[in-house]
């Protein structure tokens, strides 16, 4: 799903979705419980060449070029998307579509604009300042250090709950092979939403130092004036082509669904 057709899907997002957060969503869900932090995984610092190269992956797309060198500084990364459990006892309330799928399995129904009031209410809470990794980070966390399809390994099935076995549902977060560094179902099981504003159709102009890349004014006016933000890591129903280390994507910022959800990253001062 890339530029045209994800325009189209973005507008109608808007048109026929309201804004409304995970509270409103199920008012009769339980007042937030003790909190249950994210364990997060130290990720060095380093450089590595972030896109699609030919010769290193597999079906790359125009937008994942032209491969580039980013220096990514140390952070932290949490070794599993956010469950509905952590969710739930920041927010009191489950939007997931999957609930049935229990505490363990990754929260989603979940728009990026919903992910930050989770994100300044966990860092109230816990004194924190929790934050959605940039594209950068993301592609340097899931990569590793190793040149590989998918974040972990080339075989999808080891690394990544997909269409072909998935069975059209989430699964419980660490379940699958994790990568070099210990994190979990980054390629698969739910689309992760990270920092990085609009869509940019290729990497001319990208930052090179690992930070955050937002769009202009001028840019979001090509996308009808919506916001909205990129994901990355594919999820339960795509197939293997869009669950690849490179693949992008990018959804408006008012829109939840049973596709999308997040991991948190921390900066290290």
């Amino acid at each position: 799903m890339k530029q045209s057709t994800i325009l189209t899907t973005i507008l109608l997002a808007v048109a026929f979705s309201s804004p409304t957060f995970a509270a409103d969503k199920n008012p009769a869900a339980s007042a937030p419980s003790t909190i249950v932090e994210p364990e997060m995984v130290k990720i060095p610092a380093g450089s590595f060449v972030m896109g699609c190269r030919d010769g290193r992956d597999i079906q790359c797309d125009g937008d994942e070029k032209p491969a580039h060198t980013v220096r990514v500084n140390e952070f932290m990364m949490g070794k599993y998307e956010v469950t509905q459990g952590q969710w739930k006892a920041v927010m009191g309330t489950n939007p997931s579509e999957f609930s049935e799928c229990g505490d363990t399995c990754p929260v989603e129904n979940v728009s990026w604009n919903e992910i930050q009031v989770f994100i300044q209410k966990l860092n109230t809470q816990t004194g924190k300042q929790y934050r959605l990794p940039n594209e950068a980070e993301w592609e340097y966390a899931c990569r590793a250090g190793v040149d590989q399809t998918h974040c972990g390994g080339g075989d999808t099935g080891t690394v990544a709950w997909y269409a072909s076995n998935s069975g059209k549902k989430t699964h419980p977060v660490g379940g699958k092979q994790a990568n070099a560094w210990g994190l979990h179902d980054m390629s698969g099981n739910v689309w992760e939403s990270v920092q990085d504003g609009g869509w940019h159709e290729n990497y001319h102009g990208a930052p090179t130092d690992g930070s955050v890349w937002l769009d202009t004014a001028s840019e979001t006016a090509k996308h009808g004036g919506v916001a909205s933000h990129a994901l990355r890591g594919g999820s339960w129903n795509d197939i293997a082509r869009f669950v690849r280390s490179s693949y992008r994507s990018l959804n408006a910022a008012s829109y939840g669904d049973d596709l999308y959800g997040f991991r948190l990253a921390r900066s290290i001062p």
